[in-house]
């Protein structure tokens, strides 16, 4: 039976992530390690299979290349249709991902994750199409080779020498629900290439020069199987952890060494790295932190530093680990880890001493169960000699004159309950008391508190009184059994007393890191996430720090808003640089260049590094504790993924913007290119009849030849003014010269204007006598009505009117133009005042500026306009003008005098 169960925020956690999933569709990668392997064959076989069970099939798409056995099989499932996507003057074949949504089968079958869509399509990359359909609860069935997997990109185009563009994150591979290997010996795969299986003829015979070379298709093939094989590794901790199994399964082997604050650690360490390099395993190097630790010499505390620092450089993943049974925290650690072999150094002290106070090693040996242990020794000479123990003072002299104190106290009071009380409830007293000055001054008063404790009792209260002789030897039992009781109470108070502190040590560290990640969620600026880490880190650390970020050629630039008091020599730029190329940490106890001013960080985010942290610590020793450092790197960790969130997020916001002013520019050339060619074609083609048969024509056909170039060449004026005045609006160069107008008289300006083309159109007006004056730039209002007029010619029935009227509100004025047109489609209230965009209904042409013009105007004047259906039939367009709370006062005029009689 298991000594453990589940933990239960863990089953919470997996239980709550289980509900998340289950809206998902499963999602299934047939992988292997190169083209040929024969995954689409396999992928079309499991689909088959499905089928005939009862599922819902359909192949969104698949890859053939003309492979018969593979084409056989597609014969039988459902095919959706692809579509075209025109570019660069070809028609390219593309999946078609809202005809598989609209379809919405059980499980579609989309071939080469890896592919990268057409410009234009919806996601850049087809794995973001699969992520779309597995989120709308449709299975996916998919392939892929192991050379386009994003981490393994560098090894492959160092093993074949080709570069692949188009990878996955791994990150898809590692959220599959299942993966199948598809594995073919390189041997056969070649067999099948010559054979003209894989490739056409001339392609297979240029591949097998290039990258189907044997060694290529070995290393290849072992990057799959090893791939696969650390999935499976991850399900099998998973489910360990899942149902808690304590025991470990030696189905790979993991070799964990444990170091501690003797020299001879970096000798177990090297000897640790040469057994996991011939069982090619991993491996990890434990340093378990206990209590006392953590007043031991400077000098010690440096050896683990060093001797971790060796284990990180030799590959090793470093965890230190805290607690009072160094043995048991190793072995829980372990097991937790699926550890398969420990490696201890052989013990030191002498047999009586282990006896005494116990042996790490004899109880890993006893306790390991199904774990290896193995105990090995330092070379000979390695290392400082041992140096013989010191017993240290830990607490001042003050502590132990307090100690003394207490125990005076204790005998007060256990003298004036001696007439009342047994000598067993005195001695209560006393022990009451050595807790006290254990709780309060540490380890050394409370054993000075402990004997003095016996003696004062013996002294006082046992016959004979006022004398350590005793006269009855019972009593020697009582003070033995007194002393050792003391004792215990004090060590064992002194141990929670250590371990409050490691606790408080931890709560400390979460509660920083929790801290700094809030703040730095809350920043949107790189400056400012710069500046607030640095305020954290210094003081977290007591140190002065100086962060550097990488420029987009690759210079490192110092933030100077993140400074804090650090005037570095201009020296260690360079050092900072080097840092940031090679990253890796150097500088102040480091081995790169350990006696510069301060300690370098590279600070590395999920793609690659961004910069640099420099942390001058006002105590070295105190940052070279190996808890700090681990400490100190998850802060550059933290920062640099805050920094790089922001990077993107600015990049996001860069392309979107560019994707907006390309799309804009289409559209302007679309628009545009179009409404100049009409004109401009009408001008051209009547100025040629002029100028080829003027002679020939009548005064009335020229007559409408110049008529026709008049009024086209007014129409090209009218489109290059309102594409200035739309650029001049953007550009924030309208400022509204306001002077005091009668709207009446602003629409008989606009109606005179359009004289012309509002000629044979019904107008109405309607102004109520009592309308204020209006405080407004006269020639951009009488523009406003001008377009909205144009707009309700475009749209108004024939024979029907155009309506201005115009009404008085608490603040303001509102102008209304209507027509009974056949007024805007639903949702097109708003998009009407949008650039370039045009009404379906529209029976002329035009750009969609017009109205967008009149928006930006109206909002110049501090007004707002809008569009509604009206009652009835057709459209109204309506402006509002604020009022001043000050009229002008206007003098009437005086009539002039007639002459007298």
């Amino acid at each position: 039976m298991n000594d453990q169960r589940p933990d239960p925020d863990a089953l919470l956690r997996r239980v709550q992530a289980e509900e998340a999933e289950q809206a998902r569709g499963k999602f299934k990668i047939f992988f292997g390690a190169t083209a040929g392997v024969g995954k689409t064959y396999a992928m079309l076989q499991a689909a088959h299979e499905q089928q005939a069970d009862g599922v819902d099939v359909v192949i969104g798409w698949v890859e053939t290349h003309g492979r018969a056995e593979t084409e056989a099989l597609v014969k039988g499932l459902e095919m959706l249709p692809p579509r075209t996507v025109e570019h660069g003057g070809t028609v390219l074949r593309e999946f078609d991902l809202d005809a598989a949504l609209a379809r919405r089968p059980t499980l579609i079958l989309m071939d080469e994750l890896a592919h990268t869509n057409a410009p234009g399509s919806r996601h850049p990359k087809r794995w973001q199409d699969v992520q779309e359909l597995l989120g709308s609860g449709i299975h996916v069935y998919t392939t892929i080779n192991v050379q386009h997997l994003e981490s393994l990109n560098d090894v492959v185009a160092q093993i074949t020498g080709v570069v692949m563009r188009e990878t996955v994150p791994d990150s898809v591979l590692e959220r599959a629900d299942d993966v199948e290997l598809v594995d073919l010996p390189p041997d056969d795969l070649l067999q099948r290439l010559k054979d003209g299986k894989v490739y056409l003829p001339e392609q297979a015979e240029q591949a097998l020069r290039h990258f189907f070379r044997k060694g290529n298709l070995i290393a290849l093939r072992e990057l799959a199987l090893r791939r696969t094989a650390d999935r499976v590794d991850e399900q099998m901790q998973v489910y360990r952890r899942d149902h808690a199994v304590v025991r470990t399964w030696p189905v790979a082997e993991c070799i964990m060494v444990c170091v501690n604050m003797k020299p001879r650690g970096a000798r177990l360490v090297r000897a640790a790295r040469r057994m996991a390099a011939g069982l090619r395993a991993k491996w990890l190097a434990v340093y378990v932190q206990m209590p006392r630790h953590l007043r031991a010499k400077d000098a010690d505390r440096d050896q683990v530093v060093q001797t971790l620092r060796l284990a990180e450089q030799l590959g090793a993943e470093t965890v230190t680990l805290s607690g009072e049974n160094v043995s048991q925290e190793i072995l829980s650690y372990a097991r937790a880890r699926n550890v398969t072999k420990i490696i201890v150094g052989k013990p030191v002290r002498s047999r009586w001493k282990e006896w005494v106070f116990g042996s790490v090693v004899a109880d890993l040996v006893r306790n390991s169960g199904e774990v290896d242990i193995y105990v090995i020794t330092g070379e000979a000479g390695e290392g400082r000699p041992l140096a013989a123990p010191v017993f240290q003072r830990t607490s001042n002299w003050w502590a132990y004159g307090r100690g003394v104190l207490v125990v005076l106290l204790c005998t007060a009071l256990a003298w004036f309950m001696f007439p009342y009380f047994g000598v067993t409830n005195l001695i209560m007293v006393y022990l009451m008391g050595v807790v006290l000055v254990a709780t309060r001054y540490g380890r050394g008063p409370s054993v000075l508190a402990s004997i003095l404790s016996v003696a004062t009792f013996d002294f006082f209260f046992i016959p004979p009184y006022f004398s350590f002789a005793v006269s009855d030897t019972q009593y020697l039992l009582t003070f033995g059994v007194m002393l050792v009781v003391a004792l215990l109470l004090s060590g064992l108070t002194g141990r929670i007393k250590r371990q409050a502190e490691l606790a408080r040590q931890r709560e400390r560290r979460t509660s920083v890191l929790y801290a700094m990640s809030r703040d730095l969620a809350t920043r949107r600026r790189v400056e400012d996430l710069a500046t607030v880490a640095a305020q954290h880190i210094g003081e977290v650390f007591e140190s002065q720090i100086a962060i550097f970020l990488s420029a987009p050629d690759g210079r490192l630039v110092w933030q100077r808003g993140a400074q804090l008091s650090f005037e570095f020599d201009p020296k260690e730029t360079g050092l900072a640089q080097w840092v940031y190329e090679h990253g890796q940490a150097a500088g102040l106890g480091s081995d790169t260049l350990p006696g510069a001013g301060a300690l370098y960080l590279p600070m590395v985010g999920a793609h690659g590094p961004i910069g640099v942290l420099a942390v001058r610590p006002s105590r070295p020793g105190r940052l070279f504790d190996p808890e700090q450092l681990h400490l100190l790197e998850t802060f550059a960790g933290q920062i640099a993924l805050a920094i790089e969130r922001v990077r993107l997020a600015e990049e996001a916001q860069r392309a979107q913007v560019l994707a907006e002013t390309e799309r804009m520019r289409n559209a302007i050339l679309s628009s545009v290119s179009h409404d100049l060619r009409t004109p401009l074609a009408t001008v051209t083609g009547a100025a040629s009849s002029l100028l080829e048969g003027g002679d020939q024509l009548d005064v009335a056909a020229r007559q409408d030849l110049a008529n026709a170039i008049y009024g086209e060449a007014a129409r090209l004026d009218r489109l290059v003014k309102n594409l200035l005045d739309m650029t001049r609006l953007e550009a924030g160069a309208v400022q509204p010269k306001k002077e005091w107008h009668p709207i009446e008289e602003i629409v008989g300006a606009a109606l005179t204007r359009l004289e012309g083309r509002l000629h044979g159109q019904s107008v109405r007006t309607q102004f109520p006598p009592d309308l204020p004056l209006v405080h407004l730039d006269g020639v951009l209002i009488e523009q406003v009505l001008v377009n909205l007029l144009e707009n309700a010619l475009k749209y108004a029935s024939p024979g029907g009117p155009i309506e201005l009227s115009a009404a008085r509100t608490d603040d303001a004025v509102i102008v209304e133009v209507a027509d009974r047109g056949p007024g805007l489609q639903p949702g097109d209230e708003q998009r009407v005042f949008d650039k370039f965009y045009r009404g379906s209904q529209a029976r002329k042409g035009g750009v969609g500026l017009g109205l967008t013009i009149c928006r930006g105007i109206v909002e110049a004047h501090g007004g707002r306009i809008w569009a509604e259906n009206r009652p009835g039939g057709g459209a109204a367009f309506r402006f509002t003008l604020p009022l001043e709370e000050a009229q002008p006062t206007v003098e009437p005029e005086q009539a002039e005098p007639h002459p007298a009689a």
